[in-house]
C-alpha cells in the first residue's frame, strides 16, 4: 500500500491558489482512476482505490499546509508503512510553470508543507515537484505562491493535471524516471 499526499489549504478560498496544485494533481488521479468518495480520516480527507496492481489511499489534509505532516503521519502509522511508502504532490517555486520532478528525500527548499512532512516522516519519502514557477523577485513570491492561476495558465494547468493522471501507473510501480518522461513527452504534444 502506498499513500499519495496532496499539499495544499483547505476551503474554497483556496482551491485555484498555486500553492494548492498538489490537491488538485491528486484530485485528477482520485477522478481518472475511479476511486472511492472522499471520507474524514486522519486530519483530512481520503480516498482509496487502485493503480495497476497497487493499492493507494489518496489524503488531503484538513489541516492548513504547515501542518500537513500531522495527517500524513497519523496515516502512516496507522497502516504501519515507512516514509518510502509516501508520495507528496507539492508546488516548486524552482521549476518551470508545470513541469514535473520525481526525486526520493532531499532538503525542504523552504515550503512549508515539505518542512512540516520532513518532521512528521522523516526526509525520506518521494516527492512529485510541480513547478509553478518563480515570480522573479522574493518579494513577489508570497503573491505569487497564495495567488490564484491566471487565465492563461488554464489550460496549461489541466493538460498538466490530466498528464499526470494518465500516467500514474508508472509513480505507482516505483518507476520515476518513466513517470516524468511520458508526462513529458504528453505534455511536448499539446
Amino acid at each position: 500500500m502506498q499513500i499519495w499526499v496532496g499539499l495544499g489549504n483547505p476551503g474554497a478560498l483556496y482551491a485555484m491558489h498555486r500553492h494548492n496544485v498538489g490537491f488538485m494533481a491528486v484530485d485528477a488521479i482520485a477522478e481518472v482512476h475511479g476511486f472511492s468518495a472522499p471520507k474524514r480520516a486522519f486530519q483530512g480527507w481520503v480516498q482509496e482505490g487502485r493503480i495497476g496492481a497497487e493499492k493507494i489511499l489518496i489524503l488531503k489534509p484538513a489541516t492548513f499546509m504547515n501542518e500537513s505532516g500531522r495527517a500524513a503521519g497519523e496515516a502512516m502509522r496507522f497502516y504501519k508503512l515507512a516514509p518510502e511508502d509516501v508520495t507528496a504532490f507539492y508546488d516548486e517555486l524552482d521549476l518551470a510553470p508545470f513541469k514535473v520532478k520525481v526525486r526520493t528525500g532531499g532538503g525542504t527548499a523552504g515550503h512549508n508543507g515539505i518542512r512540516s512532512l520532513d518532521a512528521h516522516l522523516g526526509p525520506d519519502f518521494r516527492r512529485v515537484r510541480l513547478g509553478i514557477g518563480h515570480p522573479g523577485h522574493k518579494d513577489r513570491v508570497t503573491g505569487h505562491v497564495l495567488g490564484n492561476f491566471a487565465k492563461a495558465e488554464i489550460d496549461p494547468l489541466s493538460d498538466l493535471l490530466g498528464a499526470i493522471a494518465a500516467e500514474a501507473e508508472w509513480l505507482a510501480k516505483g518507476d520515476d524516471a518513466r513517470f516524468m518522461n511520458d508526462v513529458a513527452l504528453r505534455l511536448s504534444k499539446d
